[in-house]
C-alpha cells in the first residue's frame, strides 16, 4: 500500500500542491485585507458576501464584519452541501471558512472605527485592487474564493439562468441596500468598485499568464533551434516554408516565452540573420504541456 502511495505521490506533485495551496491563501489573504482595511471603514457594499456582511453589522452593530461572514459562507455552505455535494464544493469549502477567517484577524489585529485616509477614492481604489487582484489569484489557479460563488454553482445546476446575470442582479441588490443605509455618494461608489473590480480582476489575470507568442522566419533554423532549446529552456514547432515574393526556401519557428525570453530571441536573430523576419504577440492563453493543463 505504501509503495502504491509512493509511486502515485511523487515530489513534484507535493511541490504542486504546495504551490498551489500558498498561492491560493495569499489570494485570500489580500481579499481580505481589501475587505477588512478598506471596504468595511468605507461601507462599501460592492456585493458578494463582504458586501452584505458590511449591510447586516450596519444594521446589527453588536456583530463585526468578520463575524457576519462566517455566518454567511457557513449558511452557504451548507447550501452547497444540500444541492451540490461535498464532492462538487472542492476547495470552495476552504476558501469560504478561510477568508472569513482572515477578515476576522485583519479585524483584530487593525480595528478600525473610521477610513484610513479622508480621501474615499483612494480608498476605493485599494479596495478594488485588493479584492480584484486577490480574486484573480485564486481564480487562476483554479479554485473561488467561496461566498457567492455557491450560489453561482447551484444556479448553473438547476436553473436556466444565466450566472453571470444572477450574481449581477444579487449584487446590486446589495449595492442598492447600501446606498440606502450610506446614501447617494456612498452607493455610487459602490456600483463605481463592483464595475472596476470585474476590470481589474480580468487584467490582473490576463497579466499573471501573460506570454510572448514567437513566430521566427530565418533560413538558419539550426541555431536558432539551438538557443531556442539549450539557452531558454523552451521547445518551438518547425515548418518549412517558401517566401511569396523571393521564393526562397525559409523555415518557420513558432514558440511561447516570457517577456524576458522574447527579448532575448529577438536579440539573437537579429545578430544571427539580419534578414530574418520575427512577429512577437502577447497572449495570455495558453494551454498544454509547460504552461496551464488542458
Amino acid at each position: 500500500m505504501l509503495t502504491k502511495l509512493k509511486k502515485h505521490v511523487t515530489p513534484k506533485q507535493i511541490w504542486g500542491d504546495l504551490v498551489f495551496f500558498a498561492l491560493l491563501n495569499l489570494g485570500l489573504i489580500a481579499t481580505a485585507a481589501g475587505i477588512a482595511l478598506f471596504k468595511t471603514p468605507n461601507h462599501f457594499a460592492f456585493g458578494g458576501t463582504s458586501g452584505l456582511s458590511i449591510v447586516l453589522a450596519t444594521l446589527f452593530p453588536k456583530f463585526n464584519v468578520g463575524s457576519f461572514m462566517w455566518v454567511v459562507n457557513a449558511v452557504l455552505v451548507v447550501l452547497g452541501f444540500l444541492f451540490l455535494g461535498i464532492r462538487s464544493m472542492g476547495w470552495t469549502i476552504y476558501s469560504s471558512f478561510a477568508l472569513s477567517f482572515y477578515v476576522s484577524a485583519f479585524e483584530w489585529a487593525f480595528p478600525l472605527t473610521h477610513p484610513l485616509t479622508n480621501d474615499v477614492f483612494l480608498e476605493l481604489c485599494y479596495a478594488v485592487i485588493l479584492s480584484a487582484v486577490g480574486a484573480a489569484i485564486v481564480f487562476n489557479i483554479g479554485a473561488s474564493t467561496g461566498g457567492t460563488d455557491i450560489v453561482a454553482m447551484i444556479l448553473n445546476k438547476y436553473t436556466s439562468m444565466p450566472v453571470g446575470r444572477a450574481l449581477m442582479v444579487s449584487d446590486l441588490g446589495i449595492v442598492l441596500a447600501g446606498a440606502y443605509l450610506y446614501g447617494p455618494a456612498t452607493g455610487l461608489y459602490c456600483i463605481l468598485g463592483m464595475i472596476l473590480k470585474s476590470t481589474v480582476a480580468d487584467s490582473a489575470i490576463e497579466g499573471i499568464n501573460l506570454r510572448k507568442v514567437c513566430t521566427v522566419v530565418t533560413s538558419r533554423p539550426e541555431p536558432v533551434r539551438d538557443f531556442i532549446v539549450n539557452e531558454l529552456h523552451r521547445s518551438a514547432t518547425m515548418e518549412q516554408a517558401q517566401g511569396a515574393y523571393t521564393h526562397d526556401e525559409k523555415w518557420v519557428l513558432t514558440t511561447v516565452l516570457t517577456r524576458g525570453q522574447a527579448q532575448k530571441l529577438r536579440l539573437f536573430v537579429h545578430s544571427l540573420d539580419e534578414h530574418a523576419f520575427i512577429t512577437i504577440v502577447n497572449s495570455s492563453e495558453i494551454v498544454g504541456k509547460g504552461f496551464r493543463s488542458i
